[in-house]
């Protein structure tokens, strides 16, 4: 089945990004579209995909948990296929649909991924760290993280062993969702700014 993408940016953009939605919210949440318009005044092509469970969600209102992994990660090839070439592509994800990215980074041969709030291990489980995979991770890789995220904290992310290739932005007193407390005089707006500014500063170190 071809992926419906909701597309974003200057149809010219010389990297497309391929952007995932997480558990419960879908690719048109104001999260993803805010996200995908930062990025598209950046210069960049986003094409927005639900999974097929979300898509199911739209067509007969049910609400449903997530299809198992190997079925999402079957569809973030097939949104990359469809957008391709993949040498020309960068995977990025919320929350789940950053950990779908990536678990299929370095096998899709993709130029870069970008995950939004990172699921290091379900709230309130830090003894089941979601992690393994990204000890060896080879494809350059930013996680943009709220410093208020329950699914990992800085002191836990820093014990991780992360590879080498991952970087960190962390969001200002951000939760999952990067929105700060009012007591921190910020708002969500300025952290999903700079966030679309760390990925697009980047963006702008990944070799030709």
């Amino acid at each position: 089945m071809t992926t419906s993408f909701i597309w974003t940016g200057p149809e010219d953009a010389a990297l497309k990004i391929v952007f995932a939605h997480g558990a419960g919210a879908p690719m048109d949440s104001p999260f993803m579209t805010d996200m995908a318009q930062m990025l598209g005044q950046k210069g960049y092509r986003i094409g927005r995909f639900d999974f097929p469970y979300m898509v199911k969600r739209r067509q007969d209102g049910k609400k449903r948990p997530p299809d198992r992994a190997p079925a999402l990660m079957e569809a973030f090839h097939s949104a990359i296929a469809d957008a391709g070439p993949a040498e020309n592509i960068v995977i990025a994800g919320k929350s789940m649909g950053g950990r779908i990215a990536s678990m299929i980074a370095d096998a899709a041969k993709v130029r870069a991924l970008v995950c939004l709030g990172y699921p290091f291990h379900p709230t309130g489980k830090p003894e089941k760290p979601r992690t393994e995979h990204l000890t060896t991770l080879q494809t350059p890789t930013l996680i943009c993280h709220g410093t208020r995220d329950p699914f990992g904290t800085p002191d836990e992310i820093a014990g991780y062993h992360l590879s080498s290739a991952i970087s960190l932005h962390w969001v200002e007193d951000g939760n999952h969702d990067f929105t700060p407390r009012k007591a921190s005089g910020r708002t969500v707006d300025q952290n999903l700014s700079d966030c679309a500014t760390a990925i697009d500063r980047f963006l702008q170190t990944l070799p030709a």
